[in-house]
C-alpha cells in the first residue's frame, strides 16, 4: 500500500465515522452500546485477527523464526479459538484492538521513509490509535464507560463526530498534496 492511499482510506473512514457520529440516531446508541459484549462481532472480530496474523506468521523468513512456522501457527490457532471458551467478556473490543494493531502496522509502513512531512498527519493519528488499542486491549471495559459517557449527552457524540469529519477532511486534503 502507498502512502496516498493510507492516506485516503483512513480519511475516508474518519468521514464515515464522523457522518455516523454527528447523524447520531437513536440505532447508532443502541448498536454501539451492545457492540462490546457482542459475540458476533467478536466472532468477526477474531476471525480477521487470527487470519490475518496467520498469514503474517507464514510469510515470516528464516531470520524471523520462519523455521518454527508450523508451531507458531498451531499455537497461535489454538489460542485464538480457546478466547471465545476462556476470554468470553468484551472479547469484541480485544479483538478488534488486534486488528487494529495489525492495520497500524501497514499504514505505519506505507509512510515510512516517505519525503513529504505532511504524513505526520497519518502517522499522528495512527500512533495514537496504537496507544489506545494497547489501553484497551487491557481494559477492554473503559471502552463500555466511554460509549456510556458519549451517548449520555448528545453535544457529545456530535462534537466527537465533528473532530472525526475535520480530521478526516484534512486527512483527505493532505493525500491529495502528495
Amino acid at each position: 500500500m502507498d502512502l496516498f492511499l493510507a492516506t485516503i482510506l483512513t480519511g475516508l473512514v474518519l468521514l464515515f465515522t464522523g457522518g455516523v457520529l454527528l447523524w447520531n440516531a437513536h440505532p447508532v446508541a443502541v448498536m454501539a452500546k451492545r457492540f462490546p459484549r457482542s459475540r458476533a462481532a467478536a466472532f468477526v472480530g477474531m476471525t480477521l485477527a487470527t487470519a490475518w496474523f496467520l498469514y503474517l506468521v507464514t510469510q515470516l523468513t528464516e531470520a524471523d523464526f520462519g523455521a518454527y512456522k508450523r508451531p507458531l501457527s498451531i499455537g497461535f490457532g489454538t489460542l485464538a479459538v480457546l478466547s471465545f471458551f476462556y476470554v468470553k467478556e468484551f472479547l469484541a473490543v480485544r479483538s478488534f484492538c488486534i486488528v487494529y494493531l495489525l492495520a497500524a502496522a501497514v499504514l505505519l509502513g506505507a509512510a515510512w521513509m516517505q519525503e513529504p512531512a505532511s504524513r505526520l498527519f497519518l502517522v499522528t493519528l495512527v500512533y495514537i490509535g496504537i496507544v489506545l488499542a494497547l489501553y484497551l486491549a487491557v481494559v477492554p471495559y473503559r471502552f463500555r464507560d466511554f460509549l456510556d459517557w458519549l451517548f449520555a449527552r448528545e453535544i457529545r457524540t456530535r462534537i466527537l463526530g465533528g473532530i472525526f469529519l475535520a480530521y478526516g477532511t484534512l486527512l483527505n486534503v493532505v493525500a491529495i498534496t502528495y
